[in-house]
């Protein structure tokens, strides 16, 4: 198989809860699928308990996704993943096919690029959507206005698409109360990582 020959190291997790709790998924030991930490990806699901049922969920800088095929185990309705890096993208299609590829959309490119694509697929569905943004830490050149491309991205979003934003980001980082139609409604800090939640603002 290529993956050996290209010697990259494989962990495996595996699904917490749900209709595929305990299968596997596989993630490549490359900085850019810093594998979400357990107990992050805990609170998370804590935080969005049954509310992602048959709701879309889209992971950008998805990695092997193991936050969105969690959001699938737990009954959302389809997740969008995007991803970059063939090596992460290969791990991803692999981990798919060990749960339900029917329900799953894989994009493999800039998630930058492919974001309008996949919005527009979600928009159509008329399901509330969950966008779960994951940006590689700035830790290499050109990565710097990473967060101001990720906002920006956030402000395109249309208040009736999206159920909630969620952004995994730096911990020194100081995110905006207010995103386009958003307002920032939580905040939990794990270490070097926060999750920041944002809802569409109320009238």
């Amino acid at each position: 198989m290529m993956r050996h020959k290209e010697k990259i190291k494989i962990f495996t997790t595996t699904v917490t809860a749900g209709q595929y709790k305990g299968k596997k998924i596989e993630i490549p030991d490359i900085f850019t699928t810093r594998s979400s930490k357990g107990i992050l990806k805990e609170s998370l699901f804590n935080t969005l308990q049954f509310d992602i049922i048959d709701k879309n969920f889209v992971e950008l800088f998805a990695g092997s996704g193991s936050i969105g095929l969690e959001a699938l185990s737990r009954g959302a309705g389809h997740c969008y993943f995007m991803e970059y890096n063939k090596t992460a993208f290969r791990c991803l299609e692999g981990n798919v096919k060990r749960l339900d590829p029917s329900k799953c959309h894989l994009f493999y490119g800039d998630s930058f690029e492919k974001f309008e694509m996949v919005y527009g697929l979600v928009k159509k569905s008329k399901e509330k959507t969950y966008f779960y943004f994951d940006p590689p830490f700035s830790t290499r050149d050109g990565m710097d206005d990473i967060y101001d491309k990720t906002i920006a991205l956030i402000e395109g979003i249309e208040p009736e698409v999206a159920e909630l934003v969620i952004i995994e980001h730096m911990t020194n980082l100081d995110m905006p109360q207010v995103i386009g139609a958003f307002e920032l409604v939580k905040r939990k800090k794990f270490g070097r990582s926060t999750m920041t939640y944002y809802k569409p603002k109320e009238d």
